[in-house]
């Protein structure tokens, strides 16, 4: 099984981006959960929200606290989040940041595991034309996992945003540019 937490802020797409995943994993044939864990709902603050993936039934139902991967929209939130507890060994964190690795890595607290730093804004700016890092960081995350193959992610994801969009086409090509661009940039 595969778990997955995402620290954002609320309007960041923390909370979507989970239930993409679990939709397009879905759509392949996989056991999921997509969840989100926040107070109260108000743009901006701090949010929380689960993946899990797995090939057999799931028969678990709480939060994530030892996650192979860590997935943080919003760098501001790795402090106050502690976004490295209980990452399992192998996993890794993915931080959507301007900053260098050192930076970083100087702020994950003595974390010793894998890391990887992707500006996501700069992918969504590009591709998108506003500052939406949830999509570029759900496809860092699947690249870097092997969730699923890119191929088969591609295809999943596009037909989850002709659903989600079906009022707003004109957002989709955007989208998936933004999909096509992290999954060519990232190195896993």
């Amino acid at each position: 099984m595969i778990e997955i937490r995402w620290h954002g802020r609320g309007g960041q797409g923390a909370k979507t981006a989970a239930l993409l995943l679990a939709d397009v994993a879905f759509e392949t044939g996989r056991y999921v959960q997509g969840f989100p864990e926040y107070g109260p709902e108000r743009m901006g603050a701090p949010i929380t929200a689960y993946n899990r993936i797995d090939e057999d039934p799931i028969r678990v139902h709480s939060n994530i606290y030892d996650p192979n991967f860590v997935v943080v929209i919003d760098d501001t939130l790795i402090e106050p989040a502690k976004v490295a507890k209980g990452v399992k060994s192998g996993g890794a964190i993915l931080i959507n940041s301007k900053k260098s690795r050192e930076e970083i890595h100087a702020r994950l607290g003595g974390y010793k595991g894998n890391f990887f730093v992707i500006d996501a804004e700069k992918i969504s700016v590009a591709t998108i034309g506003k500052n939406f890092p949830n999509i570029p960081m759900l496809s860092a995350l699947v690249k870097i996992a092997g969730i699923m193959d890119e191929a088969e992610f591609v295809s999943g994801i596009e037909a989850s945003f002709h659903h989600k969009f079906a009022t707003k086409p004109e957002v989709i090509a955007g989208n998936m540019a933004a999909v096509k661009l992290t999954l060519q940039e990232v190195n896993a």
